[in-house]
């Protein structure tokens, strides 16, 4: 479902939002599209475990423990930072994840780099027997295929299409099924546009950029400009943003308007790629810090 944004611009270019936040109420948003062919090939391969890596208020981790309760998968999350082993119920995202059966194992920050090397993958087998991997974030060629699926037939007015960038996987995807006429936008997360170079492997379209002044200081780093934004924008739109992600990206692109970066007329479509269950783990680190909170929307 595409909506309408109220931005109150005066010009003459145009913004819709599609709302993939609203797929499912648990696994929303690109989760959604990543998971769904993961999903059937473990099921092909007659896998009855899901094995797959997060951070402490990873949106992938959340959305893979609920959709392996959904489908009847047993599920094991590898989370970065040993500290947190006694400290689930403290966290809202790794106490949904446990709710919904989710089976940790907590590594040092050392161990979790090594998460794509063979040996330390062997080595959960012996621990934990045999599992369908899902990598970090989501990201294979089977979650760009699901992500392939996010534009349709009716986006094909839109000149530009947008989205925030984590792993690579969603843009890769809407990437891959733009018409000639399309250009996309990502928005990194992360500092730098080091994901350059592992999109253009997964892509065969040329049309698209990476737009790396939005990061706000790096991966679930916030200021208070961004919870004013995000307030405000949900109080005018009645749309929910998450603050690491496509609120980030929606600033980004509200800038770019008003710095002229379009040409007039130009037809926008934003992806909303759902993440919404992390706001409340943002909210506690923002009380910690005696920041202003981020209002949620019922």
């Amino acid at each position: 479902m595409n909506q309408k944004l109220n931005l109150s611009l005066s010009n003459s270019i145009s913004v819709q939002i599609k709302r993939e936040d609203l797929l499912h109420p648990f696994v929303s948003g690109n989760k959604f599209r990543k998971l769904k062919y993961n999903l059937l090939q473990a099921f092909i391969e007659n896998q009855n475990t899901i094995l797959t890596f997060g951070g402490a208020f990873s949106n992938h981790i959340a959305a893979v423990a609920y959709a392996g309760k959904e489908k009847g998968f047993k599920t094991i999350g590898i989370i970065r930072g040993h500290e947190l082993f006694d400290k689930i119920n403290e966290n809202p995202t790794l106490k949904f994840a446990q709710s919904c059966g989710m089976q940790f194992k907590f590594v040092s920050r050392e161990f979790y780099r090594l998460k794509s090397e063979i040996s330390f993958l062997e080595n959960l087998k012996e621990e934990f027997g045999d599992f369908y991997l899902i990598p970090e974030g989501g990201t294979n060629q089977l979650a760009i295929k699901g992500c392939e699926e996010i534009l349709t037939e009716s986006d094909s007015e839109f000149d530009y299409i947008c989205c925030a960038v984590g792993t690579g996987g969603t843009i890769s995807g809407v990437i891959n099924s733009i018409l000639p006429h399309q250009k996309v936008l990502g928005f990194p997360a992360l500092k730098g546009d080091f994901l350059k170079e592992e999109i253009s492997n997964f892509v065969q379209h040329k049309n698209w950029q990476l737009i790396t002044d939005y990061h706000f200081g790096g991966y679930g780093k916030v200021n208070e400009l961004l919870i004013h934004f995000i307030n405000k924008f949900t109080v005018e739109n009645q749309i929910q943003l998450d603050p690491v992600y496509t609120a980030k990206m929606v600033f980004g692109v509200i800038d770019m308007i008003k710095n002229n970066y379009f040409p007039a007329n130009s037809k926008i479509l934003v992806i909303h790629t759902g993440g919404l269950q992390g706001i409340s783990g943002m909210n506690l680190k923002l009380k910690k810090k005696q920041l202003p909170t981020i209002v949620i929307n019922d």
